[in-house]
């Protein structure tokens, strides 16, 4: 998208800017996107979607100067439709917004210090258990082209702990050698190149490489996976595809739960690791965790399933 060098300038007739769908033009948009200096073209058209929303809110209803009160209806009138964490997206977007009208002398910001949602850190997925992953990954036929991709996927992010998009990115090239290890470099959440990496066991390295072997003209810039399908053969897969395998092979366990999908084996990953004995500290680095905090949700959980307060309780009144 091509960025305007010409500044947005509201009405001569108006002191105030005219907040309606038909002034969300590309010059506004544009010079908005300009002074935050957002670099990726999702988080560009993410930003677009969301500020659309807003200002489709504003044209409905007629709203032409909005005020804090409007952005607070704005919000409570998506969190009737959208999760919280959804809502306080849509909500950073339009603050930013108005932040910088402030700062352009466009607008007032009327967005400021309005409070977002409050999230609930519990995790919204459920992870497996070890014997539930083995069941899983033994009903995967791998005597098919598509069974040994699809068991060396799973393989990689429940032991690895990788989200569907860091799959999706993979490159034959980012297998490597790190040390004494065999690497797979990743691109991870946020990130705008593959600057971190994850050590394959000698297992799942074993199982990407059976993977490989079915195919034919690989570069080092192939996709690690591709699609199988007549349509799209030998592209790298979606996001969307690996989240449906992943959630096909669950079910084909028996394993039929809105609470388990792909992101359920990257809990699994974690999950395990501290069941296992890992430290926080190591668990927060295999997981590529910005901040412990996170990590330790994970554990607080894992600390809470192990209390016996209940069963001391019972022991005391019944004997």
């Amino acid at each position: 998208m091509m960025l305007s060098n010409t500044p947005y300038r509201p009405s001569p007739n108006n002191n105030l800017m005219s907040l309606t769908a038909n002034h969300f033009d590309e010059n506004l948009f544009d010079d908005f996107i300009n002074y935050l200096d957002v670099g990726s073209p999702k988080t560009v058209e993410t930003y677009r979607r969301e500020l659309q929303q807003f200002f489709n809110y504003l044209n409905i209803n007629g709203i032409t100067q909005p005020q804090r009160a409007d952005v607070i209806a704005f919000r409570e009138t998506i969190g009737k439709t959208l999760k919280p964490t959804t809502v306080n997206n849509y909500l950073t977007a339009v603050k930013l917004f108005f932040r910088w009208t402030a700062y352009q002398g466009l607008y007032p910001n009327v967005a400021d210090h309005i409070k977002a949602l409050k999230i609930d850190r519990n995790h919204k997925k459920d992870y497996l258990t070890s014997n539930q992953v083995k069941n899983v990954m033994e009903l995967i036929n791998t005597d098919t082209i598509q069974g040994r991709r699809d068991y060396a996927i799973f393989y990689l992010m429940v032991t690895c702990g990788l989200r569907d998009i860091e799959v999706s990115r993979a490159k034959v090239e980012d297998m490597r050698l790190a040390g004494e290890n065999i690497v797979l470099y990743i691109q991870g959440k946020g990130r705008q190149e593959k600057s971190d990496y994850v050590i394959l066991p000698d297992e799942v390295e074993k199982a990407i490489r059976a993977s490989l072997n079915d195919r034919q003209n690989i570069t080092d810039d192939s996709p690690l996976f591709c699609s199988l399908s007549n349509n799209s053969k030998g592209k790298g897969l979606s996001v969307q595809s690996i989240s449906s395998m992943i959630k096909t092979r669950l079910k084909k366990a028996g394993l039929n739960s809105d609470r388990l999908t792909a992101h359920s084996l990257r809990h699994t990953a974690v999950t395990l690791s501290l069941l296992g004995g890992e430290d926080l500290r190591n668990t927060r680095d295999f997981a590529r965790h910005r901040d412990v905090t996170t990590t330790m949700i994970y554990d607080h959980s894992i600390n809470k399933a192990k209390n016996t307060c209940s069963r001391t309780v019972n022991k005391m009144i019944f004997g």
